[in-house]
């Protein structure tokens, strides 16, 4: 039977996630496809940070550091993280931004292969972990080097002399997954350590770091937990290896007694230490809100409405949109992409920028991507039909060549 939208909305009405869209904030007539950028808000986000300011901050001041249990936020979000990725409560924390976090498992990484120089990384892979490896060991002046490869012979590359392995498991742009498990037994059959970056895979489909043997991991508390702009991170580190190395922003709340306040550095022997400084107590707050809404979701039910809006998506396209010159990037088959679809086309951010004007938002990446992610909390597969006949809209009208869509704003 031809798809068509009225049993669109039907499949919605009977969708077992349909109910967590009456939690978010989402802006009538907005057809929001970029939550593997930037997450919508959930209501009680809203609600949280107003009993934080008012009540916890303005009344209780300083003691809420004790008495509404600030001081505890980023081992006990890191506790209800595991649970997403399969990792035990003592072996995730939320801290800082994925960037520095990744600095602190690399740095931590090679310490534990003193007797290796290479980190071997995905030459594509979203910039700033590339950046901060290059930093890094422009940084430690040892003879380190950052080694790429890209996915067709990734395996291949994992070689006897590399010491870390930091591989994203969904690839930023295109969406293509990695195995977890094969990877990191490649990695550690060649004797070398490997750091996971699940920024596009923690709340979009079900992760195993126990079962997979990770070593490290990071990710991003601002996308599919919902955490908000700028949300903090989170990392993994696995219980064998805590307290083997120590990572180098040796800041107070990674001291093994922070109020202890000791001259010199000692570390906590746990994950306690991957801490620098003081804590972003609002941003924490908002953060768990998120993080809280997913435990109450079936991953594994997560997963197969991903897939499917991205069947819709990509099955859609090619009925509707097949002469335009669109072409599909992200792996066709649902099994090996995340949660997203994505099309290259030449005049990719001028497209993008008349279908946000329609109120279906998306982004794009440079040179000529365009992303729309597929948030199985919030999207509907209504929302996949509409927005893609106005992808044809747009094409047919040419409203894309409208002058003030083709001028780049600072964020694409």
């Amino acid at each position: 039977m031809a798809l068509t939208r009225e049993s669109l909305v039907t499949r919605d009405a009977n969708d077992p996630l349909g109910k967590f869209r009456d939690e978010f904030t989402l802006p009538d007539g907005v057809i929001y496809l970029d939550g593997n950028s930037l997450g919508a808000m959930p209501g009680a986000a809203k609600e949280r940070i107003e009993t934080l300011v008012s009540k916890e901050w303005a009344q209780d001041l300083v003691t809420s550091w004790n008495v509404n249990g600030w001081f505890d936020l980023p081992a006990r979000i890191g506790a209800k993280i595991a649970r997403l990725i399969g990792a035990r409560e003592n072996e995730v924390l939320v801290t800082d931004s994925t960037g520095i976090n990744l600095y602190k498992l690399l740095s931590m990484a090679l310490e534990l292969r003193p007797d290796r120089k290479i980190i071997l990384m995905e030459g594509s892979n979203f910039p700033t972990d590339n950046y901060i490896a290059q930093g890094l060991v422009r940084q430690l002046g040892q003879g380190h080097e950052v080694r790429f490869a890209e996915k067709h012979d990734f395996e291949a590359q994992i070689t006897p002399d590399i010491a870390v392995v930091a591989l994203t498991q969904v690839h930023y742009k295109t969406g293509h997954v990695y195995d977890m498990d094969k990877i990191t037994e490649r990695a550690h059959d060649a004797g070398a350590l490997i750091c996971w970056d699940l920024c596009h895979s923690a709340g979009a489909l079900p992760v195993n770091l126990e079962a997979a043997k990770a070593d490290f991991a990071v990710g991003c508390g601002y996308k599919y937990l919902n955490g908000g702009p700028g949300a903090p991170a989170f990392l993994y580190v696995a219980k064998r290896h805590q307290g083997q190395a120590q990572q180098p922003l040796t800041g107070w709340w990674g001291h093994a007694e922070p109020f202890a306040f000791e001259r010199d550095y000692r570390p906590a022997g746990d994950i306690r230490q991957l801490m620098s400084g003081t804590q972003p107590v609002l941003s924490l707050a908002a953060l768990e809100t998120g993080v809280d809404m997913m435990l109450r979701a079936d991953m594994h039910v997560v997963r197969e409405k991903s897939m499917a809006l991205g069947d819709l998506f990509i099955a859609l396209m090619e009925e509707q949109c097949a002469p335009y010159g669109f072409e599909l990037i992200s792996p066709k088959n649902a099994q090996d992409r995340g949660s997203q679809i994505a099309f290259a086309h030449p005049q990719g951010y001028a497209i993008m920028q008349a279908l946000i004007e329609k109120r279906i938002i998306g982004d794009f990446r440079a040179p000529d991507v365009m992303r729309f992610g597929l948030t199985p909390l919030y999207t509907r597969h209504v929302d996949v039909w509409d927005a893609v006949q106005g992808i044809k809209t747009v094409m047919e009208q040419n409203l894309w060549k409208n002058p003030r869509f083709a001028k780049r704003d600072g964020v694409t």
